[in-house]
Parts: C-alpha cells; structure tokens; sequence
C-alpha cells in the first residue's frame, strides 16, 4: 500500500506521532494524579526531600564544572596555537565515548583501596597495607560530581568552539587595541558573546545527568532517576515512581525552558563580514602548559578507563574467553539498536517531511507543533519514559487480550514484558536525534527542487521517494548512527522494560558492577566504548571540516 499522497495526510501521521511520544507524559500524570494522598505525604517526608537534594546538588556541581572545563578548552584550542592543538582539538571529543555509568564502573575498580592506583602510591610512598594509607572514598556526592563531568563536559566544547570559531576576530582585535590583555578579552568580550552557547551546552549536560542512574547507584548517591527505579523495581510501586517522575519532570521542564531561552539570544550584530579569529602562537614552557592543561580532561575522561578496560578485558579474552552468555548480550543489543534504528529513522522522516511541506505550503502552526511534540523525548529520562510507558502498554495489552478472546484465541501479553515495548522506549526518546539529522539534511536541498517535481506532476510522496531520499542518504546514515549507539549504551529504560532472563551489554556491566566482579564487566564496557567512538569520530570530522572553512 502506497504512502497518502497529500500533504494533509502527513501532517495527520507527523500529528499521530507527536501524540505517541507525548502519551507516556501524560499517562505518567494520571497515574501520578491517580496515587493516593497518603503516599504523596509518604514521598514528601521520606524520599523526595533527600532525592531532590541530591539531584539538585549533582546538577549545580556539574553544571559548574563542565562549563569551566568545556569553556575552557574551547578558548584554549581556538585562541592559541601550540604543538598538539591539531589532535588536541578533536581528542577533546573522545570522552562522549564513555557512559556516565561505565566511567564510574572504571574508577570505581581503579581507585579501590586494592586497586592499581593506591598500589602504586603505598609503593612509592613506602607503605604495605591499605590501613596505613588510603586515599578518600569516591562513593558520594563529590565523587559523583567529578566523575560525570569527566565525561558529559564535550557538550560545552562543542557548542562554545562552534561560536568561539565563528566570532568576528575584529571584535577581539578592537578590545587589545584598547589595552585589554588576552584574559580582559576573553571575560570581557569573548565570554559575554559565548553565554547563549554555553547555556544550551550546559542544558544538554543537565538533561543527560537526570538520565543517569548507573552512576549515581554505583556511587551511592540516592537521586530521583534512582528513586524512580527503586521505587518500581524493589516496592513494585507505580504510584510512587509515577510521582516522583512527575517530579523530575519539573526539572525538566526547567531546563528545557533555559534552553529556548538561552537560543532566543543566540546571536549579535556587526557590520562586517565576520572573520575568525586567528590563535596566538605559544613557544617554550607555555605551549607545553598550554598542552597539559588541555590534555588532562582527555587522560581522566577517556584514556584512563579506555586502558583500564582494555587490559581488562584482554586479561579475561586471555583467560577464560568471552562468556556465551556475553555473546548473547551483543547480539541482543545489536538486535534492540538495529530495530529502533529502523523505526526511529521512519518515524523522523515522516515528521520532517511534513514539515516540510508545511513550510512549502506557508502552513507551519500544525506541523511545527508536531515537530516539537515529537522531539521531546529526549528531554525525558530513560527511567522516566519507561514508567510513562507502563500504563499505556497495560491497557493495549488488554484491549488486545479481550479481542483475541473474542474471537477464539487465548489472552496473552502482546507488548508489555517484550522487545517491542523496549525498542518502542528507545525510539520515542532518541526519536529528536534522528529528526535533527534528516532535518539538516532536508534544510541543505533548494525548494526549487521540490517546485519542479510538482511542475512534472509528482506528489509528496513521489517527490520524497524519487528527489529527496538520494540527497538525504549522507545525514540518514549519520542519524542512523548517532541513534544506533545511543541505543545500545541507553541503560535506565532497558533496566526497565527489558523481558525477563533479556541482558543486553548496559545490563550486563549493571549486573556485574552490582556484583562487584568488574572483569566479568570489562569487555561489555569496551565494546559500548568502541561502539560510541563511531559516532565522535563523526563528529571530529565535521568539526575539522568547519574549521577549515
């Protein structure tokens, strides 16, 4: 059967979508409404209050940190030339390779009082047993902090960079004719024009840090993606995890807000033809201070666990091989990627197109609505949008029991406690990765394209099919692969929704990281490692491309 070929039609499916994604969100607020007053109290005097600290205190360390650091290492890379800028600039990405989770699973091993780390201090410093000399315990809230901005600090390098290089190097040139020296210029001039692109870096950190709860559960750190899950999982109470997500999507809502508003701003005037800024050269001890500075957040936020791990697993390969049940795991999260993949690129085309075509139209309100409406799942939580899912798979479930009954069969589970119900999670929450990518690549195709293929008398499925689908295949594979790995590290709906005896690579280094036998662990973790450096490779070379314009 042929696709509807008007463009009322596909904004009926973009605006069928957009309600998809927005379902969980409500079915969250009814069972949330739904729960009793007494267990609203409960909530209110035992576990929000201290979830809610611990959530807020994360974010507040985090935000600062990773917008010290990624700012910092843009200006570093962009303002300054010295030996090892050029592979600096791109090894600055390689820590969104790591998950929060796994980055806490390494350190967790590395810093242990047995481990390689205090080993070698207690050598050096003379001592023979742990009791004599131990370092701090990375479990709370500090630990927390430092270890997710390790790795979640890239989301400010990459926007800050994109604007540092685009700046106009005649507005940095006018304030060192002035006598400002390199720090006046960059708190006073290069700092203020930065603040929009920072913001919605630091937004984008926030957003992941509420997603994470491998971390913060390795660390001992109760937050409010934890309590929802141990809420769930441990009490069976879905009440109780409705509310408490319901809470968090306050949060949410916070942050997503900054971010509109920080992009409101996102821009300045001049009346010359911006010119990028070109670095100042550093020789001696300052280029090399310069190239250790800029070198630390690579070596604590990739190189130290990557190695770690490594060795790890080559010492189990060694060993005893990889376990069947290992094997097992990378099939079933290759399978959970490739099919959300799949659905998630359908989904967003069909979203996009009609937007598209609203546009052509000058008929934006509907299908602008459904754009937006459909890219907020990744504004949810995993956690969060696997509990909003609970509900509205119970009731399909039952609706079709009771026809398959009618009509003969037996009643039996469709979607809940299936596959089906996971890659439907994944892809309402990673379904805005693929509908940014096709967008960028449908904003690069000229309208007159889609005028002559209406003049030959060609509809918009046709257009689409014979025009735009060639031209798109660039930015669908680069979607289809920012998708595909997001998938298979994505570990708080697959906690979730997974079937039962179903491990995938995320749940199997939870489970093994749970049991404290972190060899087991080490080769499920390097191979989501390696699995998310196609994806920063990707982006590096999208970055070196724009700087070389």
């Amino acid at each position: 059967m042929s696709l509807p070929d008007t463009p009322a039609r596909w904004l009926l499916a973009a605006l069928a979508i957009a309600a998809l994604v927005l379902t969980p969100v409500l079915a969250l607020g009814w069972v949330a409404l739904d729960g009793s007053s007494g267990l609203w109290s409960h909530l209110l005097a035992t576990v929000l209050p201290r979830a809610s600290a611990n959530t807020v205190i994360v974010l507040l360390g985090v935000g600062v940190l990773v917008a010290v650091t990624g700012t910092g290492c843009a200006w570093l890379v962009t303002a300054y030339a010295f030996p090892g800028r050029s592979v600096l600039s791109w090894a600055l990405l390689l820590p969104l390779a790591v998950p929060t989770y796994i980055v806490a699973y390494t350190y967790l091993d590395l810093l242990h009082p047995l481990g390689p780390v205090q080993g070698a201090l207690r050598w050096l410093l003379g001592y023979d047993s742990p009791r004599d000399f131990r370092l701090p315990d990375i479990r709370h809230l500090a630990g927390c902090i430092v270890l997710l901005s390790l790795v979640l600090y890239p989301y400010v390098y990459l926007t800050t960079r994109a604007l540092f290089m685009t700046q106009a190097a005649s507005l940095l040139e006018a304030g060192r004719s002035l006598g400002a020296g390199p720090v006046a210029v960059f708190f006073r001039v290069a700092l203020p024009l930065a603040r929009p692109a920072i913001a919605v870096g630091v937004v984008l950190v926030l957003l992941e840090t509420l997603n994470d709860i491998g971390a913060s559960e390795f660390l001992g750190v109760q937050t409010l993606t934890v309590a929802i899950y141990t809420t769930w999982v441990t009490r069976s109470d879905l009440a109780g995890a409705a509310q408490i997500a319901l809470s968090m999507l306050v949060i949410v809502l916070a942050l997503v807000t900054l971010e509109r508003h920080a992009r409101r701003h996102q821009r300045y005037a001049t009346t010359q033809r911006p010119r990028p800024m070109q670095p100042q050269r550093l020789h001696g001890a300052r280029a090399a201070l310069a190239l250790v500075i800029g070198a630390l957040p690579v070596l604590a936020g990739f190189l130290a666990p990557a190695l770690y791990l490594l060795v790890e697993a080559l010492k189990r390969l060694r060993g005893e091989g990889a376990s069947p049940q290992l094997l097992a795991a990378l099939g079933n999260t290759v399978a959970i990627a490739a099919a959300t993949t799949g659905a998630a690129l359908l989904l967003a085309l069909v979203v996009s197109w009609a937007l598209r075509l609203a546009r052509t139209h000058r008929r934006r309100g509907w299908a602008g609505f459904a754009n937006r409406s459909a890219s907020l799942g990744y504004a949810i939580p995993g956690t969060v949008m696997a509990i909003g899912l609970l509900v509205p798979l119970g009731l399909f479930d039952r609706w079709a029991s009771d026809v398959l009954v009618a009509f003969g069969g037996q009643a039996r589970l469709l979607l809940m406690g299936t596959l089906w119900a996971l890659v439907l999670a994944c892809t309402l929450r990673f379904l805005a990765v693929a509908i940014g990518g096709i967008e960028a690549g449908l904003t690069r195709i000229p309208p007159s394209l889609d005028a002559a293929a209406a003049a030959l008398g060609d509809g918009p499925t046709r257009t689409l099919w014979r025009v735009h689908l060639p031209l798109l295949r660039p930015s669908l594979a680069a979607a289809a692969l920012l998708v595909f790995v997001d998938t298979m590290k994505e570990l708080p709906a697959t906690l979730v929704l997974r079937p039962m005896n179903f491990e995938t690579l995320a749940t199997w280094l939870y489970a093994e990281a749970a049991r404290g036998t972190y060899e087991e662990g080490a080769l499920a973790a390097l191979l989501i490692v390696l699995a998310g450096l196609a994806p920063v490779i990707l982006l590096a070379r999208t970055g070196a491309t724009q700087g070389e314009r």
